[in-house]
């Protein structure tokens, strides 16, 4: 039977009157190419979630078309022109509004700080994004590795402090017609540590990485206050929400601090404020 004859039923008309928010594909493995703030490209693997939304008198949205546009061409793009991809989902599948939540291991290369051994790190990506016939947002999410040493246990304690393998998670909204990059947020985390992580450590960079740590003492408090500091000042960043977790090495818990900030609801609420 010719594919000319055969119904498309996802095209019919649905009597139940009532849109759909979101619908299309979820957790789709593919191969994508990220180009990082300095222009490298960074293969890596990609879990795509890949949606529309559907009008109230549509009964399907065509699921294979977004499989296509994954497989038009290479997957090779960044943080500047992620949106092309939202829209290109939101054009093929007629849709007023399209949405994209991609995962992805992101790799830098990281020196050692003392021996200037390279090695690889990687850091677990999320980005959003949605687009609709007015406005596109862009939203990403990075965990950022790092150590983080008990400043009451070095207070207390004759022969050291303990310390933690702790992740900072940190969640942005990118602001209108800004540009943010992972590096950005990354960078921040690590800075704002008692010590960053490298993937490999000679004796004399085990030794530079320990004393750091025990000079930089930061409590999970510390950590969320000193970067969302930092984020407040960034003005391509217009939303934040900022976690840390640290696994405790002497407690079968973890702390956990969480800051969340949204600038725009602020500005808003300020420029009401100063009306009255």
């Amino acid at each position: 039977m010719s594919t000319f004859n055969l119904p498309d039923t996802q095209n019919n008309t649905d009597t139940r009157q009532i849109a759909i928010d979101k619908v299309g594909i979820k957790d789709v493995s593919h191969p994508i190419i990220f180009v990082d703030r300095d222009g490298n490209k960074n293969p890596t693997i990609g879990n795509f979630t890949m949606t529309v939304t559907l009008p109230k008198h549509v009964k399907g949205t065509h699921m294979s078309r977004f499989i296509e546009i994954l497989n038009d061409e290479p997957c090779e793009f960044g943080i500047s022109n992620f949106n092309k991809i939202i829209d290109k989902i939101r054009d093929r599948l007629a849709s007023d509004t399209a949405h994209i939540k991609l995962n992805f291991l992101f790799f830098r290369k990281k020196k050692a700080p003392s021996s200037g051994v390279e090695s690889l790190m990687d850091y677990q990506v999320t980005l959003y994004g949605s687009l609709d016939r007015k406005n596109a947002q862009i939203m990403m999410k990075v965990v950022v590795p790092v150590t983080s040493l008990c400043p009451c246990s070095k207070s207390i304690s004759k022969y050291g402090a303990h310390n933690q393998r702790s992740h900072i998670t940190i969640k942005a909204r990118v602001a209108k017609e800004k540009t943010l990059h992972i590096e950005d947020l990354i960078e921040l985390a690590e800075r704002k540590a008692s010590c960053e992580l490298y993937a490999v450590l000679k004796r004399d960079d085990e030794k530079f990485v320990t004393e750091k740590a025990y000079d930089n003492p930061a409590f999970v408090e510390d950590l969320v206050r000193e970067i969302a500091l930092g984020l407040n000042t960034y003005e391509n960043v217009d939303y934040y929400r900022l976690e840390s977790e640290n696994f405790e090495s002497i407690h079968n818990h973890s702390a956990y601090a969480l800051i969340e900030n949204d600038k725009c609801l602020k500005h808003y609420a300020k420029k009401d404020t100063t009306k009255n």
